[in-house]
């Protein structure tokens, strides 16, 4: 969908275990800060997109926790919409609060993605992911783990599959396995984007992780299923980023300096797939290119969803960043590292700034803003122009449940 909407402020706490700060805490200290970053007070609020995805498993906390939040800040009466989407849920937030302010139903909208998957029992947080698959279908999950097990000429692992590891990580496995296979992918390129975000981790005071790490630590860490070594996979965590989404009007009414204009936001949902269609997440990048009116050689920045490394490849190559199996090289040749070509992830990504679900997506747009408005320091991309986010959860069939991409632009 083209969009039409302008970014006022951003917020966001630190990623990582806060097992001391409730989830409306994470919430509120987020919302405050893009508040004041925008340079406007609660009270200038006209509605309010609040994305959650776990807390009724891991606190309890169903069906009203947006307007919970908000009311530990004062703020109330406005439409409150709360917002689940999988991994996802936060960037579905801000599609759709740019999408009411470009259509003119409301000047000032708020987008706030707020998570606590940390727990004391552990089991908790586990069962956080559980339902991110159709839980009806008896078959679904180790139904869709046969078929992708199959492409890759590989066996389900049924006895440690969604018991002693998230089943999410057996799919990626998968995945991995068979692009390994197809493309030539290496395990070394694979560790590589590890090392890539953990570098630009290391750069990122707000990520959960900020030490560096070398491929060859990144293959010698523990293996959680292979190909995949423990710093390949991202970690659960504690966390929120907030948004402030302003119409054109508003924003020169404001007077933004540096403003950041949102040209394009597609939200895409799983389907049964035939043979030939695309991905969702190549329709999703499709949609919002064609939108925008720029394509993947326009980026300056892409920040996107990689729940493990290789996910990120894949990734490369339905975003249309490169060809069908090359994602790899551009690993090997520091296309997407912080100052190569088109650099990835700069924030750490989901592997290395961590991934807090109903958190993430907020979380790439905090990063794209300041990166275009030449406020992220260390990790500064030079003259960012024109960024992409990506992210996507959940399951359906083989494929993402839900994704959305989105494209910002720095206006002059």
């Amino acid at each position: 969908m083209k969009m039409n909407a302008y970014i006022a402020g951003v917020g966001m706490t630190r990623f990582g275990k806060h097992l001391d700060i409730t989830l409306k805490g994470l919430a509120g200290e987020a919302i405050r800060e893009a508040l004041a970053d925008a340079g406007i007070k609660g009270g200038d609020l006209e509605i309010a997109y609040m994305g959650n995805a776990a807390g009724g498993v891991v606190q309890g906390q169903e069906m009203i926790s947006g307007q919970v939040a908000l009311r530990e800040l004062g703020i109330g009466k406005i439409p409150v919409i709360n917002v689940e989407n999988a991994c996802a849920t936060s960037s579905t937030a801000f599609n759709q609060a740019c999408a009411m302010v470009s259509a003119g139903a409301y000047d000032v909208a708020l987008v706030c993605g707020f998570e606590k998957l940390f727990h004391e029992d552990k089991m908790r947080s586990f069962a956080a992911f559980d339902g991110a698959v159709d839980t009806e279908n008896v078959d679904g999950v180790m139904g869709a783990l046969e078929t992708l097990a199959a492409k890759a000429g590989e066996e389900v692992d049924k006895v440690n599959a969604g018991k002693t590891r998230s089943v999410f990580m057996d799919i990626y496995s998968l995945m991995t396995i068979a692009h390994m296979k197809q493309y030539g992918t290496t395990v070394e390129q694979i560790a590589g984007v590890t090392a890539k975000n953990s570098f630009h981790g290391s750069l990122n005071p707000r990520a959960q992780f900020q030490v560096a790490m070398s491929i060859e630590e990144v293959l010698a860490s523990r293996e959680i299923v292979w190909p995949l070594t423990l710093p390949m996979c991202s970690p659960i965590g504690d966390g929120a980023a907030a948004v402030v989404v302003v119409s054109e009007r508003k924003a020169r009414e404001m007077g933004l300096s540096k403003p950041v204009r949102v040209l394009s936001s597609a939200l895409v949902s799983g389907f049964d797939e035939e043979e030939g269609d695309l991905s969702v997440g190549s329709l999703a990048a499709n949609q919002a290119y064609e939108a925008a009116g720029v394509g993947p050689g326009d980026l300056s920045l892409v920040e996107l969803h990689d729940a493990s490394a290789p996910s990120e490849i894949i990734a490369y190559e339905y975003l249309g960043l490169c060809d069908k199996g090359q994602g790899g090289k551009l690993i090997e040749d520091g296309t997407t590292r912080l100052g190569g070509r088109l650099p990835v992830n700069v924030s750490g990504g989901l592997l290395r700034k961590g991934h807090p679900i109903g958190a993430s997506g907020a979380a790439q747009i905090v990063e794209l803003t300041e990166q275009l408005q030449g406020r992220a320091h260390q990790r500064q991309v030079e003259n960012a122009r024109i960024a992409l986010a990506h992210n996507g959860g959940g399951m359906i069939g083989t494929d993402a449940a839900a994704t959305v991409v989105s494209i910002l632009r720095r206006e002059d």
